[in-house]
């Protein structure tokens, strides 16, 4: 299974009789189903970078699509979010994302029947208080944070105003909006930008997708790079629609990244506060300096601003509160057990602790040099058992496991909160993977911790709960 950060569908990567590979697509929702399947297949016919649709089951809620790989963009440009300072090779893939975006926009709403979009066909009103309310109530609400509800809503009317007036698009003909642009949702593929996951887009102005990615939490986006990405899409834009209005597509962008900003903070409050997925609650620091930002330039709404200043300090660790203490098992030691690839690069230590290990499990047999395992991971029976059979990777970890109890013993008597474990090997795969499950769970069974495991390569995060007890027996 193929997981999903925000997402209730399920995604199984299946190997037909001629040994291509497929995504195999379950969803809880026919028509949201219907949506992706009517969108992809109309842009893959354009010539657009979607995956082409194979194979609709006959309720709807099933359907098979082009295997794009495992590269996400979001992975790709790790370098660059995690330095803030972004190579040649990843600003070219930025660049090709943002221009293949335009083409989308314009191209793909060409004869398209926006009566199948879904929830609804246009971002109209009514879908921007949808939105503002979602800021309202699953943000601001979680925070418990005081303000001034008829306030608030004066900001929100002026927002509302500016984002539907006529003037905003700069574009003469309907455009298509993507919804959810970021940079999670595209693939790379031989070097090229394919995107996926937009069966909630709709009728609506351009500028909402390039705020989208351009201001998506964790990107770590320079102002500099943004500017001149953001002159490589309209570029890219001017070419597609004569008409098209550079200094009206400007003039209206800092709304539209305000409006973005309160919507996903909106989401990282639902997911984190009330589903408690630590991923979307490490997004809110984020997402709160970029609301911070972006109102700096926007004197219309002054409330905003107030609130945005009042939740960046209430983020700041104090005796109150602190969003850190919103994660889950945040109390007593914290190890976190990676897998990963040693192609994409180390793990990042988030918790600012430094240290820890990093293991190479390279010397060890690699089921990836087999046919019959490539497709699989270190989570499937068949990788498992080859590698117990093959023994070397047991012998690795007896050396392992001694290492990482010691420090997990002394680390609890002394009440430190934080250790790292890594394991790395090619593709973050098999043998990594293995090793990650293994010594999680291991150190769960054995100890009174919380474990936070995370296949990078993967896409899985998950926490392993304490067992709240006193009992630490080895």
């Amino acid at each position: 299974m193929i997981q999903s950060q925000g997402s209730n569908r399920i995604y199984t990567r299946e190997v037909g009789a001629d040994g291509k590979t497929c995504i195999r697509v379950v969803g809880t929702n026919r028509d949201e189903n219907r949506a992706f399947i009517y969108m992809a297949r109309h842009f893959h016919a354009l010539g657009l970078p979607v995956p082409e649709v194979y194979w609709v089951s006959a309720d709807g809620m099933s359907y098979t699509q082009e295997d794009l790989g495992d590269t996400l963009l979001f992975d790709a440009i790790r370098h660059g979010r995690e330095t803030g300072s972004f190579m040649t090779d990843e600003i070219t893939l930025l660049e090709r994302t943002l221009r293949a975006l335009a083409h989308i926009q314009v191209e793909g709403a060409k004869d398209f029947d926006w009566s199948l979009c879904f929830p609804v066909p246009v971002m109209d009103e009514r879908s921007i208080r949808w939105d503002l309310n979602y800021f309202k109530y699953c943000f601001l609400k979680g925070t418990k944070i005081e303000f001034s509800e008829p306030k608030l809503e004066d900001d929100f009317d002026k927002l509302v105003l500016r984002l539907t007036s006529d003037s905003v698009s700069g574009l003469s003909s309907p455009t298509f909006l993507y919804r959810d642009f970021q940079s999670r949702n595209v693939m790379i593929k031989n070097g090229q930008p394919y995107f996926i996951d937009f069966q909630g887009g709709r009728r609506g102005p351009t500028q909402y997708d390039v705020a989208s990615f351009l201001w998506q939490a964790k990107t770590n986006f320079p102002p500099e790079l943004r500017e001149k990405l953001i002159d490589v899409y309209l570029d890219e834009l001017s070419t597609l629609n004569s008409q098209f209005s550079t200094l009206q597509w400007k003039a209206a962008l800092p709304h539209f990244v305000l409006f973005r900003t309160l919507q996903v903070l909106g989401a990282y409050g639902y997911r984190g506060y009330f589903e408690r997925k630590p991923h979307f609650l490490e997004s809110i620091p984020f997402a709160l300096k970029n609301l911070r930002d972006v109102l700096a330039e926007l004197p219309e709404y002054p409330y905003l601003r107030e609130l945005a200043e009042s939740l960046i300090a209430e983020e700041a660790p104090s005796p109150k509160r602190s969003y850190s203490e919103l994660t889950p098992q945040s109390n007593g030691l914290v190890v976190t057990v990676y897998s990963f690839s040693f192609k994409k690069g180390l793990p990042a230590d988030d918790s600012g602790n430094g240290g820890g290990y990093v293991f190479d499990c390279r010397s060890t047999h690699n089921p990836g040099k087999y046919d019959e395992y490539k497709t699989l991971t270190g989570l499937d029976k068949p990788v498992i058992d080859f590698l117990e059979k093959d023994g070397e990777i047991l012998t690795f970890l007896e050396a392992v496991d001694q290492l990482i109890d010691h420090h997990v013993e002394r680390f609890i008597e002394r009440g430190f909160t934080h250790l790292q474990v890594a394991f790395g090997c090619t593709g973050g795969q098999h043998r990594s993977v293995y090793c990650a499950e293994h010594v999680a769970k291991r150190l769960h069974d054995r100890y009174d911790i919380a474990i936070h495991l995370i296949h990078r390569e993967r896409g899985i995060d998950k926490w392993l709960k304490k067992k709240m007890t006193n009992n630490n027996n080895k």
